[in-house]
């Protein structure tokens, strides 16, 4: 019972800390605007794989990112620092990117150009620094003194909250095109320019929070 209840609050913890930066509800207009050109099958596919993508770099931040950053000597406030400008170049490109044109009832064209999966799709559009950050801190904390079968449970747990928090990233991108049938076109521009806001403001906080803590630390 007790590792029943320490599984189940571990996945929890995972996914309730991700959430909330990953946003993959705010961030389906935008993955849409990206790919407003492609077929349907095609944007489907490319969901599926920003979902993966997004659980295999989460994955390699929660269980190696820390030692990554100890190996060439960066700190954590330095990436966030990076980051944060990244994700406001992104947004500031959406906020002043021409008006999306109309979905056609026929289905969107192909277009020859696909948006890249890795970039811009999934770092940092899907998982930014912000989050790259969250879970760097969820895996360098754990017990000292812990057992094996103890260390295992967490891992476990932890790539559960992950593959939770992946499948709700695919979720939110494979039918993110219903949002067009609810919201109209019109609606949708106003969303997608929201979420394009609001990412900067992100941008601004990650940003923020590595420059407060990389003052305070050289004190």
């Amino acid at each position: 019972m007790q590792i029943a209840t320490t599984f189940s609050h571990a996945i929890l913890l995972v996914y309730a800390a991700l959430f909330p930066v990953i946003n993959p509800i705010g961030g389906a207009p935008v993955f849409l605007n990206f790919t407003r050109f492609c077929a349907p099958a095609q944007r489907y596919a490319l969901a599926r794989k920003v979902a993966v993508s997004s659980f295999l770099l989460l994955l390699g931040s929660m269980f190696i990112g820390s030692h990554v950053l100890s190996f060439f000597g960066i700190k954590l406030p330095v990436v966030q620092i990076g980051g944060g400008i990244i994700v406001m170049a992104l947004a500031w490109k959406l906020l002043n990117a021409p008006t999306a044109p109309h979905f056609s009832e026929a289905g969107p064209t192909l277009s020859p150009i696909v948006p890249e999966v890795f970039y811009p799709l999934t770092l940092p559009l899907t998982v930014d620094p912000g989050a790259l950050s969250v879970a760097v801190t969820i895996g360098s904390h754990h017990p000292e003194a812990a057992t094996i079968e103890r260390l295992l449970l967490l891992a476990s747990s932890a790539i559960t909250g992950l593959l939770a928090i992946s499948l709700t990233i695919y979720l939110c991108y494979r039918f993110a095109e219903n949002l067009v049938t609810l919201l109209g076109h019109d609606g949708m521009r106003v969303i997608i320019r929201l979420s394009s806001f609001i990412l900067f403001c992100i941008g601004i906080q990650i940003l923020w929070t590595g420059w407060y803590e990389l003052a305070h630390s050289s004190l």
